[in-house]
This record gives structure tokens, sequence and C-alpha cells, in this order.
């Protein structure tokens, strides 16, 4: 029986840094890669922020799909592509290009193509409509 540390293990020596171990032996995983200059690291708290909150996300994250919200609303693209049927709140959400084609069918169907607009702001208005970016509107 012995009292002491054991004599067959190698002594740590001052300055070096001890062997990484791992069960079985295996090798352990390298370290994540550095984040880019300004960015904040994945799940790195923020300071001053909210919990839960996400630098990219400051409108928050939509809880079904995990995609953040837009500056935009959606309740003022519906009530701008019912009121003004002419792709005005495609234009506001940032959909240049359906909102010129819809203003071109308006124009050319001489105010009958106005249909498609005032059902898209229906539809933008029930719905989890996503602006030119991709982000979910807000409410």
């Amino acid at each position: 029986m012995t009292t002491g540390p054991d004599e067959s293990r190698p002594e740590h020596q001052p300055g070096q840094q001890p062997e990484p171990t791992q069960p079985y032996g295996s090798v352990p995983p390298p370290p994540p890669p550095p984040p880019a200059p300004g960015q904040v690291p994945y799940g790195a708290p923020v300071a001053g922020a909210p919990y839960g909150a996400a630098p990219g996300a400051p409108y928050g994250i939509h809880p079904g799909t995990g995609i953040p919200y837009s500056d935009k609303s959606k309740i003022i693209a519906g009530i701008l592509q019912i009121l003004l049927p002419f792709g005005i709140g495609r234009f506001y959400i940032g959909d240049t290009r359906l909102g010129v084609i819809q203003l071109i069918v308006t124009l050319v169907t001489c105010g009958i193509g106005s249909l498609w607009p005032i059902i898209d702001g229906i539809i933008m208005l029930v719905t989890d409509s996503k602006d030119a970016r991709g982000y979910v509107l807000r409410s």
C-alpha cells in the first residue's frame, strides 16, 4: 500500500500544458473557427440585449419557422395593397419586381387587373408573408 503519489506517472512540468485526454484514447475535436471581425459568436450573450434576442434579428424571431421578423409591417403592406391596388404594398415590402408587374397589369387592363393586388393584399393580411429579403412580415 502506498501513501504518496504514484511514482510511475510522469510529473507535470511547470510551463508545459498537460496533454488533453478523451475517453477511450480518442482525439479531442478541433476548436471552432474564430468569428469574423465585428461578428458575435453563435450563442454568445450580447451586452444590453434581452434574453433570447439575436443581433441579426432586432424585431425577434418567428416561433414556428425560426425566420427573423422584418422591419416592415404586414398590416401596412396589406392595407396599401387593398386601398391602392397598383402594387404599392409590394413596393413597400421591397418586392419591386412584382410591384411593377401588378402596376403594369392594372394599367394595361384599364383597372380590371386591380383585383390581383386586392387579393394579394388580403393574402398578406391572413398569412405569414415574407418581404423581399425573405424575412417574415411583422403583425
